[in-house]
């Protein structure tokens, strides 16, 4: 028995509906609706453009009868019409409510009931292409937010920090005055989800940025308070392990609590909580914040040894180190999960890096004591590590050593391009910093070609009269010259330096403060033993940091030299083989030592 016309309705409005709920349902249902009809279905903007097709659907005859089509409609004023096409092939058209308005055409069809399948689809189909049209305005802004994001951090990392609180306070949240700085090295597919799950656990507050530079890092600049206050966390983190729910959280007094200290172990602070008026920032010359002091002023504990593990503190725990009790006097609650903690959890895959807490200024030293505790973490069981070095470079030099620096970077300084489209003076020292911190992945970091990279980092060479790009003296000179000239107090110290003195890198490594200096940066790889020991950093570096070289020179093999160097990160709590790395640290102290 045939089937009835309200049957054959009812089938092709259920297939319509099936092909709406899969992925690319506008362009399966105009496939579909050319099978069904005989004719090309197409979507066409009020314009006349072509919108979408069915796979393959490329005809510009088809194309020119639909505009066509389209612009007779609109100046009738109708909302459906069957018109005469181009070669006696007519074209049905019906208006879809979209805003702005967009037109169903099938052209020349073979269904003489074409015009009531068409109306049926056009609902379908009206809400299938709005929610395409919504998809993709969300990840047009969603792309637009993540190049603001990555602004800002650029800008930060560069010393602007007033222009980056302006942006960030647009776009929420505040950029916050005091930040750690996570780290996250993990899959890139689970980038977006470790940063909705930072964002969660920060209420919002903090700053997340995927790594312009590494495709596998997210950058994460996080209060140092997180969580709700009064020491409860959200209910729901799931440990992927047990499938149990723990709350989460992070301690009040530090702000991590990652169980593997990285670098020396460090000084005891203050007792009244202050911070060392003097210390300042090589990068940026600014105070860095120091080791956080719980709320009653006593110092905090000091790890013994690298690696020594801190027991997590939990927010609102009485000082007998007893479990908080809840209000009524029912069952204590359970500690709360730090902010590192939860996230290999989440991911196990992941490792964790973490900051100390500094003030906003001081944003690049503290992504570089992230990526530094990160060259930890992967070697760690835990996944996770907190930095606890010192990256103050700036106790090298007095008034002779800020000439020297100035002196060194003179060239760059006086450069005045020929063509205005050429980097000035600023613009080529962020290249060189760049270049210095990341090597070739700096393209990325400064949005050039690589080859516009290499040709500025040539004619950085020609400026400064030393081969940065293939010496690792000469990197490691330039690198120390930017810490010193871009240090707040260099204007003051060249002012008191004596006319016409003159200094050299010997003479600023010569130092009493600079040899202390180096015999700190040394020490934990004298105390970790011949196989990571100085030896095996030294021939690296005398080879450039080159690794096929220096394995050579060693008479191991590459994969042997490999696992050397990254002993030798564990024992000294820093990235050696990842930029940016303490490469230029150890020659300068190597150097300063007379041992290289």
């Amino acid at each position: 028995m045939p089937a009835s016309s309200s049957d054959l309705r009812a089938d092709d409005i259920l297939a319509l509906a099936r092909l709406s709920t899969r992925p690319g349902a506008v362009r399966a249902m105009l496939g579909w609706l050319t099978r069904r009809t005989g004719g090309p279905a197409v979507l066409v903007g009020d314009t006349g453009r072509v919108l979408a097709g069915p796979e393959g659907e490329r005809d510009p005859a088809v194309a020119r009868a639909a505009a066509d089509a389209v612009a007779e409609l609109r100046r009738r004023g109708a909302p459906s019409a069957v018109l005469g096409g181009a070669e006696g092939r007519p074209v049905h058209l019906i208006a879809l409510d979209t805003d702005p308005r967009t037109y169903l055409a099938v052209v020349g069809p073979d269904d003489p009931h074409c015009g009531t399948l068409l109306a049926d689809a056009a609902r379908t189909l009206a809400l299938c292409w709005r929610l395409e049209q919504a998809e993709r305005a969300r990840r047009r802004i969603e792309s637009a937010e993540g190049h603001s994001r990555e602004a800002v951090l650029h800008l930060l990392m560069v010393g602007s920090v007033p222009a980056a609180q302006r942006i960030a306070g647009a776009l929420r949240p505040a950029l916050p005055g005091v930040i750690q700085v996570y780290v996250i090295e993990c899959p890139q597919p689970r980038r977006r989800e470790i940063a909705r799950r930072i964002d969660r656990e920060a209420g919002g507050g903090a700053w997340i940025v995927p790594c312009p530079v590494r495709p596998n890092h997210v950058i994460a600049l996080v209060p140092p308070e997180t969580g709700p206050p009064g020491g409860t966390g959200p209910a729901d983190a799931t440990d992927p392990a047990t499938g149990t729910e723990a709350s989460t959280g992070t301690d009040t007094s530090t702000g991590t609590d990652a169980s593997t200290v990285t670098g020396p172990a460090p000084t005891t602070a203050p007792t009244d909580g202050t911070h060392p008026a003097d210390a300042t920032h090589p990068a940026t010359g600014t105070h860095p914040a120091t080791e956080a002091h719980p709320a009653d002023g006593t110092a905090p504990a000091t790890p013994a040894t690298v690696g020594a593990v801190d027991a997590p503190a939990t927010v609102g725990a009485p000082a007998d180190g007893t479990a908080p009790a809840t209000v009524g006097g029912g069952p204590p609650r359970p500690p709360r999960v730090s902010l590192d903690r939860l996230i290999v959890r989440l991911v196990p895959e992941s490792r964790v890096g973490v900051s100390e807490r500094v003030a906003l200024r001081d944003t690049p030293t503290a992504y570089e004591q992230a990526i530094h505790a990160l060259a930890v973490a992967r070697n760690a069981p835990e996944r996770r590590a907190a930095f606890g070095g010192d990256l103050d470079v700036t106790v090298l030099a007095g008034p002779a050593g800020y000439r020297w620096a100035s002196e060194l970077l003179a060239p760059c300084l006086r450069y005045a391009p020929a063509r205005r489209a050429d980097p000035g003076p600023q613009e080529l020292l962020g290249t060189l910093g760049s270049w210095l911190s990341f090597g070739g992945a700096a393209s990325r970091h400064l949005k050039i070609h690589r080859n516009t990279l290499a040709a500025r980092v040539r004619h950085l060479d020609e400026l400064l009269g030393v081969p940065v790009s293939r010496s690792l003296a000469a990197q490691s000179a330039a690198w120390l010259a930017l810490r010193l000239y871009t240090a707040p107090q260099a204007a003051a110290a060249l002012a008191q330096a004596l006319p016409g003195q003159t200094a050299t890198l010997e003479a600023v490594l010569g130092t009493p403060a600079a040899g202390t200096w180096a015999r700190a940066q040394l020490r934990p790889l004298e105390q970790a033993g011949p196989a990571t020991g100085l030896e095996t950093v030294r021939t690296w570096l005398r080879a450039d940091a080159r690794l096929p070289a220096a394995a050579a020179a060693l008479g191991i093999s590459l994969p042997g030299a490999r696992k050397r160097l990254t002993r030798a990160e564990d024992a000294l709590g820093r990235s050696l083989l990842t930029a940016p790395s303490a490469k230029y640290e150890l020659w300068l102290a190597m150097r300063a030592l007379g041992s290289l």
